[in-house]
């Protein structure tokens, strides 16, 4: 544990970013959770609507620094392939 108030000051903030970026992370994961279970429904109007909330959520998330942009791209980019192949069909 530290000792110096700058280092106990510093725990303090790291212990609170860890919170606050662990909902925005889990937020994420649900939203995404919530969208490929609309897209193996096959329901078009509801993955349309899932989808869409699922990349507002990781576009936040990366602004804010939870995830990296790319990671955050690669995420969408990989969602929205997998609704357009499962429309399709």
């Amino acid at each position: 544990m530290a000792n110096h108030p700058s280092a106990l000051k510093r725990e303090r903030q790291s212990q609170k970013r860890r919170q606050q970026n662990r909902t925005v992370a889990s937020s994420v994961k649900t939203a995404v959770r919530k969208a490929l279970a609309a897209i193996n429904d096959k329901d078009a109007e509801t993955t349309q609507q899932r989808l869409k909330a699922a990349t507002a959520s990781i576009n936040r998330a990366a602004s804010k620094g939870v995830l990296p942009k790319k990671r955050a791209s690669r995420k969408i980019s990989r969602l929205a392939k997998k609704a357009n192949q499962a429309l399709s069909q």
